[in-house]
């Protein structure tokens, strides 16, 4: 799974939960079944909005949902998914980028793809997944052509660039392929006139995608020394954060420019979710337009860690502090120091941990789960969720019932 809106389960509320889940296992039944069991792993958090923007401009009304029978990732249940052209348009769009991401990793020969077996039998699904993102994209009308020369074009657009080079200039390819999917639901939906504020919706959301994958990948890519277009061009994160910031408010706005059956949950995962998608990103939790470089980095003033005069009774290493969570304790924590804990699993073994830990859902729900094959502690996705904190989209915002959002006009 991949995609920058990865909403908190608890904060969807159940009605919302719902419709979600709908999309995300409409988009990979519908990979499955078009395209065989291996195109399902393409199933992404991004491409099932597509699914999720159609739906809210059609209606959902019959025929738009069919009962699924049981899966291990639902934990063995049947549950409604959605259908439709709607979800096959999300799977061609999902398949053609998937293949361009494939391509790259060969091309810049990462990890097993350095071998040539390995880069062959790549190459080779590469080539089926763009051959049947077209097949399904003709299908409901979609050219994938863009999508393809938005891709070729990035590698030029990249290899060009350096210090001084505009960040936009690095993310149009993103813009204009997202733009193009996003503005395809119109016609989808038959709301020609949707076409224009959508296809605004998609070339922010596209340029967001890029924005956000840049800082987060910021520091990792420094270490290995990959190309990061923030440091290519010498952007900072003050900048990124403020073109983040524009990018949320033109979305709001151009969707307020669109008309929708049921535009519920397309406006809590493009407003209030890609918010908190961005501060997520940035590691901040209010706007950044007057932000410092420095509030993007470590913690600093009186309780900066190794300030003087930070201790107390629950500082680290200070006397007292054992209890049932403290690192070694032999009556509490189980693994102690975490760096010394329980060893790794095998292969095989991590295989069948991972299956259970999906299965039960842990990874999303839970606090803490052990992490299959190395054993460590890991938080779940929804550990430091803040569902009932207050929406942040805009002042005059009353939400909650857990955020199941209500009906704000931002």
């Amino acid at each position: 799974m991949f995609g920058i809106v990865r909403p908190c389960s608890h904060r969807l509320g159940d009605r919302f939960k719902a419709e979600w889940m709908a999309h995300l296992c409409g988009l990979c039944l519908a990979l499955r079944g078009d395209h065989g069991q291996l195109a399902r792993v393409v199933t992404n958090y991004d491409g099932l909005l597509i699914s999720v923007l159609t739906e809210a401009q059609l209606g959902r009304g019959e025929g738009g949902r069919r009962t699924a029978g049981p899966c291990a990732l639902r934990g063995m249940r049947t549950a409604s998914v959605a259908q439709g052209e709607g979800a096959r348009l999300a799977a061609a769009v999902s398949l053609v980028l998937a293949a361009a991401k494939v391509r790259d990793h060969v091309a810049d020969r990462d990890g097993l793809l350095a071998r040539r077996p390995v880069a062959a039998a790549a190459r080779r699904v590469a080539a089926s997944w763009g051959r049947a993102g077209e097949h399904s994209g003709a299908a409901v009308g979609f050219d994938t052509g863009v999508l393809v020369d938005a891709v070729d074009r990035q590698l030029g657009i990249e290899t060009l660039a350096g210090p001084g080079t505009p960040i936009l200039t690095v993310t149009e390819p993103t813009e204009t392929a997202t733009a193009a999917a996003f503005a395809h639901t119109a016609r989808l939906a038959g709301r020609p006139g949707n076409a224009a504020p959508l296809a605004e919706t998609g070339r922010l959301f596209g340029r967001l995608a890029h924005l956000l994958d840049a800082v987060e990948d910021r520091e990792a890519d420094a270490a290995s020394g990959a190309w990061n277009p923030l440091t290519a061009t010498g952007t900072s994160l003050t900048e990124a954060r403020r073109l983040a910031d524009d990018a949320l408010h033109g979305i709001r706005l151009a969707l307020k420019d669109t008309e929708f059956h049921d535009g519920a949950l397309v406006h809590l995962l493009l407003v209030h979710e890609l918010r908190r998608s961005v501060d997520r990103a940035f590691g901040t939790t209010s706007c950044g337009h007057s932000a410092p470089e420095a509030a993007f980095g470590p913690p600093t003033g009186p309780y900066a860690p190794g300030t003087p005069g930070t201790r107390g009774p629950h500082a680290p290493g200070t006397p007292g502090t054992r209890g049932p969570h403290a690192p070694g304790d032999p009556h509490g924590n189980p693994y102690g120091d975490l760096s010394k804990g329980p060893g790794k699993r095998g292969f095989w073994a991590g295989c069948a941990a991972a299956l259970a830990v999906c299965c039960t859902c842990k990874v999303c729900c839970a606090d803490e789960f052990e992490g299959p094959w190395s054993r460590k502690r890991r938080e779940g996705c929804c550990s430091s969720c803040d569902c009932c904190s207050s929406c942040d989209c805009c002042e005059a915002l009353e939400c909650c019932e857990c955020c199941e959002c209500c009906a704000c006009d931002c």
